[in-house]
């Protein structure tokens, strides 16, 4: 137990490391796996029945960049996305790349949400992608939604289907085989086709951000953290059965009779199928009716589609969600570094930025309703996600300070050469694409200037006046805090979560006070993600913190209380992990003053705290 002679503790900040593997390939798998569902259906637009080599080279690229990533992740456990990453190295660069992947996140949720209701085959799907968005957009609005947890509840039974639909397909692929043909036109044309439909990779990035919160290694500490235990094992999984089975898939395709490239529209070819107009955007349902169809008669190919399609629909907004956090998250990060106006860091209620959550909700919806097409989206697609990639390869290739092994600095400077190329080609190739990406890194770096430029205005504000800044509540010190005699309190600690100064506060301090305990006060302040600036805050620091400790000191009437603070994405984890280091023997919190729409929407942090709250430590909830 800790001593009662303590004076305080003052939380560490740092994010909870909770993703597991499942979770970390759920991750992965809700980008990769949902590529599937329309890249195959490209494909056969892009090349007929000679499609099954653009999608083997396409599979060979992903491992090929999953197994780099390996080794990113592995240096980099404290998040190794583009951004982070490469900034150690140039910040213009790292600017650059990550507002690439800005245009990767924008396109994803705009052909995520497009596609699942073109598997749903309903009229005007891209009204209902719009709204789709929309709707997941205000659901996060109610606080940072998990995507490692929805991603995995839905990654399950969609990779059920695609196993089952795999051996469905066994049989066909002596047709498949048959009926495959060799790469016809130009080696720039069937280049072009490859680079066409290079969709399946922004995964890499979201799961090299999320390092962060993965499980660390056994005998690893956060000092010198290692999650490669986790990591790795999270993209070998992902990476086979994406490889293996879009390439079975792809090749199965083959074996579907009649189908034929529609080119009504030169520009944006469609896939025709006997009694069945425009199967390219839908073409994993369409097999499914045909396979399922052929062993088990017309019932059970009308439900295998409807199976396929909404199971890949799930996946396909959860994607969605995906892509919007990730946004938020990157947005909210550029902020903190001053490479955004200070609106994108600027938390609702819930945590969440206002500013930030609105762009990665209105500009996606806007962008599916302009372009309302798979192969549009998919044109806007790559050149996001490769620049992206090739930016972190490239500097992560080149970093001398970063201890690769001899090989894998070979093989990620390979790697970065091909996705460079890539790259090239389609700027050179999609006009479209290439006015997309300009556009957003125009924006981007507007938006920097005039955020530099209000930082230099304050600045130069603050030097003129001369005076330090007044702030709303009275500076308080640790020194100011009123405490007994060492030993007054002797009983078991008690440790109280507030939200803020009232009557569960005031019930703690008289809980402690008639039980003789000192009463640790813990303040979460809740994010949507965790800055590195943010680990070096204290309670100081923050204005609802100290009016907290202030109130408490002054009401405690010199009974021992100890301060904590922390920063949070995760407040049950935070609460339950500081309670179990100070020795709690009892957990005090008020219970949440919210509607039950809300508690439905937004998870009942008692519940999630009960859960995972050690047996010895008693949890008393103040209403």
């Amino acid at each position: 137990m800790p001593s009662p002679k303590a004076r305080m503790i003052i939380g560490t900040t740092k994010r909870p490391r909770d993703v597991d593997t499942p979770r970390a390939a759920a991750i992965l798998y809700g980008d990769w796996g949902t590529s599937k569902a329309y890249v195959v259906g490209l494909a056969f637009a892009v090349a007929g029945y000679a499609s099954f080599w653009l999608i083997g080279a396409m599979c060979l690229l992903t491992a090929l960049v999953g197994i780099n990533y390996m080794a990113i992740c592995r240096h980099y456990p404290d998040g190794g996305g583009v951004y982070a990453s490469v900034r150690h190295r140039s910040e213009i660069i790292s600017i650059v790349g990550a507002f690439l992947l800005i245009a990767d996140y924008i396109v994803t949720a705009a052909i995520s949400a497009l596609s699942a209701f073109q598997y749903l085959q309903v009229n005007h799907p891209e009204y209902w992608a719009a709204a789709a968005i929309g709707g997941i957009g205000l659901l996060n609005f109610l606080g940072p939604k998990h995507s490692a947890g929805i991603a995995a509840i839905v990654s399950i039974p969609t990779a059920l289907v695609v196993v089952l639909l795999g051996m469905f397909a066994l049989p066909h692929l002596g047709q498949a085989v048959h009926n495959l043909q060799p790469l016809h036109g130009s080696a720039w044309q069937n280049w072009s086709g490859f680079v066409g439909i290079v969709l399946a990779l922004s995964g890499v990035e979201a799961i090299a951000n999320s390092t962060g919160v993965m499980k660390l290694n056994p005998g690893s500490t956060d000092e010198h953290p290692n999650v490669s235990k986790t990591s790795t094992p999270a993209i070998l999984w992902v990476m086979f059965e994406v490889c293996v089975f879009t390439a079975l898939l792809g090749l199965a395709m083959h074996a579907l009779p009649g189908l034929h490239i529609n080119n009504t529209d030169p520009s944006n070819p469609d896939v025709d199928a006997p009694g069945q107009n425009g199967v390219r955007d839908y073409m994993l349902r369409y097999m499914a009716e045909i396979f399922v169809g052929h062993s088990f008669g017309a019932v059970a190919a009308h439900i295998a589609g409807w199976t396929v399609s909404i199971v890949f629909g799930f996946l396909l907004l959860s994607a969605v969600n995906t892509a919007i956090v990730d946004l938020i998250a990157i947005s909210f990060l550029m902020s903190r570094d001053g490479e955004l106006p200070g609106a994108f860091q600027k938390l609702n209620g819930f945590g969440v930025p206002n500013s930030g959550l609105f762009v990665a909700t209105a500009v996606p919806a806007a962008l599916v309703l302009l372009v309302s097409d798979v192969s549009g989206l998919a044109d806007l697609y790559a050149v996001g996600v490769v620049g992206a990639i090739a930016t972190n390869l490239g500097a992560s290739s080149t970093d001398r300070k970063l201890g690769l092994l001899r090989w894998e600095r070979i093989l990620m400077f390979f790697t970065f050469i091909v996705m460079l190329f890539i790259e090239i080609s389609e700027f050179a190739v999609k006009p479209k694409a290439r006015i997309f990406a300009m556009a957003v890194l125009v924006v981007g770096l507007i938006l920097r200037g005039l955020a530099s430029e209000h930082a230099q205005r304050k600045k130069l504000a603050l030097e003129i006046t001369a005076k330090p800044a007044i702030p709303a509540i009275p500076a308080i010190s640790p020194a100011s805090f009123k405490f007994n005699p060492p030993g007054a309190a002797s009983g078991e600690p008690m440790l109280a979560a507030i939200r803020g100064v009232g009557r569960t506060l005031d019930f703690a301090i008289e809980e402690a006070r008639k039980t003789n305990r000192p009463l640790y006060l813990l303040y979460v302040r809740e994010q949507p993600v965790i800055h590195p600036e943010d680990r070096k805050r204290k309670w100081m620091d923050d204005d609802d913190a100290r009016e907290i400790f202030a109130y408490a000191s002054d009401k405690a009437d010199g009974h021992t209380i100890l301060p904590a603070y922390a920063i949070s994405d995760s407040p049950a984890n935070t609460i339950v992990d500081i309670a179990a280091t100070v020795g709690a023997s009892y957990l005090i919190v008020g219970a949440p003053q919210r509607n039950m729409i809300v508690n439905l929407l937004r998870g009942n942090i008692i519940r999630n705290i009960s859960d995972i709250l050690p047996e010895e430590i008693h949890l008393l909830v103040y209403a």
